[in-house]
């Protein structure tokens, strides 16, 4: 537990969920291309996922960028592990990559 309640709601909801995905909007209505771009990914996968909207909370926003220091959202987290952001998704979607990730992982998709 750190001092920061939003950086322990991070760490709580990575540690909950296989795969998480800090983006603008939600799954189904993405504020933003990138966001979308990523869910699509995921989504065209048949990845389950948790999507949480960093716009309802201006501190999650803050927050997660700290918590992974990484300027930008979305952010994917598989088991834990942050992967990236959208340029790193979608070429590690595009390459196969993402796919080889989530079964050494052991996270289930459609091949």
């Amino acid at each position: 537990m750190s001092d920061n309640p939003v950086i322990d709601r991070i760490q709580s909801e990575i540690d909950e969920n296989s795969v998480v995905l800090f983006m603008k909007g939600s799954p189904m209505m993405p504020q933003c291309g990138f966001s979308a771009a990523v869910a699509q990914a995921l989504t065209q996968m048949e990845v389950k996922f948790k999507g949480i909207d960093v716009l309802a909370d201006e501190e999650l926003r803050q927050g997660i960028k700290e918590f992974s220091s990484w300027p930008t959202i979305p952010q994917l987290y598989v088991k834990g592990e942050f992967i990236g952001g959208c340029d790193i998704v979608r070429e590690m979607y595009e390459s196969g990559e993402l796919k080889e990730l989530l079964d050494n992982k052991g996270v289930e998709h459609a091949s």
